[in-house]
């Protein structure tokens, strides 16, 4: 479909033919940004695609540009770890509609300028669509493994479901099969809230000097606080005061988990656009696979070859471990292998993110079979 540059980090791929997408329209010139860690191999099996959660990017294991950061599976993706890239050419897009660096709103339309809302909706499955068309550029046919958290788990799924032949594994962690409907609400109160915001200036706010940074920092603030569980949020601030002795008896921040939910969202408007926030919530409100298979999810895999694992977390409220469990019982009445563990964790849904030595030992050891 195209050809690569040079592979180095954060390479950016433009393809060649136009993409095709679930909406019925097809988009032209879509580029997409990647790392790489590792090489591949002579046999071209040794590969790990790797997806990124809703506001993730490639930036996987090595210094974030924006932030300073150290990758956000850093702690998992290296030489020696649990997915070790002495061993595994491990590759990492940024999906279509972000903002970093792959195509999106605030990427340039034909005419130059930026796509704004005449981006069109799109789905996880054309996210995938674009991850395909990167791996066939970079020589790359069937997988040795798609590993992915969170809606990095829907797009492992989607494409195990849409092109079975593509992965011998599939690795999704802290997933769904479909968006459940209080998370489709959760998201809705977050694009809500970026399209109240009167600079959001129905998304033609690119080359204003002005956006919807208030907006997108309450849906961040709204969505950071589904990411955690209370017990986290309890041992970590409980009622304790910011900087302060005593009530302010005003709407200043007097509590610290106030005070940490308005730096999440205020540092979250550094590094996210808020149309690409809009288009990537929105695809993860429309999956479901079952619905994209005639009704029955355990369809969506009946010509799945690859085998599977699949992670969930005790404290994980966000996509909790009964949505893990439909996904085993679809996959096993579709007659595919499938293995399936809930880990013990303090942190919630972020728990695939942060240090959980269990979760460390189940990737290395699915990823070794």
């Amino acid at each position: 479909m195209a050809k690569a540059a040079p592979v180095t980090a954060s390479t950016v791929l433009e393809l060649t033919e136009a993409l095709p997408l679930d909406c019925g329209q097809s988009l032209a010139g879509v580029r997409i940004a990647y790392e790489t860690y590792g090489s591949l191999n002579a046999a071209g099996d040794n590969a790990v695609l790797i997806c990124h959660a809703t506001t993730g990017d490639q930036y996987l294991a090595s210094t974030h540009p924006i932030t300073g950061k150290p990758g956000w599976w850093d702690r998992m993706v290296g030489p020696g770890k649990g997915i070790d890239t002495d061993r595994f050419y491990v590759i990492c897009p940024n999906v279509l509609g972000s903002c970093m660096g792959t195509s999106g709103p605030s990427s340039p339309a034909p005419d130059g300028q930026p796509w704004a809302m005449r981006f069109p909706v799109i789905t996880i499955r054309d996210m995938v669509r674009a991850h395909l068309a990167l791996l066939d550029a970079l020589g790359v046919g069937q997988l040795h493994a798609v590993v992915g958290g969170s809606m990095g788990g829907m797009q492992a799924l989607s494409l195990a479901a849409n092109w079975p032949d593509r992965a011998r594994r599939v690795l999704a962690i802290a997933a769904t099969g479909e968006m459940p409907a209080q998370n489709i609400a959760f998201q809705e109160v977050g694009r809500q809230a970026v399209m109240a915001d009167p600079n959001w200036q129905g998304g033609a706010y690119y080359n204003t000097g002005k956006a919807p940074d208030a907006g997108l920092s309450v849906a961040r603030m709204a969505a950071h606080i589904t990411y955690l569980s209370q017990a986290t949020l309890s041992e970590k601030f409980g009622r304790r005061l910011q900087d302060r002795e005593a009530k302010s008896f005003g709407f200043d921040a007097d509590f610290q988990v106030e005070s940490y939910l308005r730096y999440q969202g205020e540092s979250f408007t550094g590094r996210f656009d808020a149309n690409s926030y809009l288009y990537i919530t929105r695809a993860m409100s429309y999956f479901d696979l079952a619905e994209e298979c005639g009704g029955l999810l355990a369809d969506a895999f009946t010509d799945c070859k690859a085998r599977f694992c699949l992670v969930s977390f005790d404290t994980d409220w966000l996509y909790p471990t009964i949505e893990s469990r439909n996904l085993a019982h679809a996959l096993n009445a579709a007659g595919a292998p499938v293995s399936f563990v809930e880990l013990a964790a303090p942190f919630g849904h972020d728990s695939f993110l942060l240090e959980v030595p269990e979760l460390d030992r189940v990737i290395a050891g699915f990823l070794d079979q």
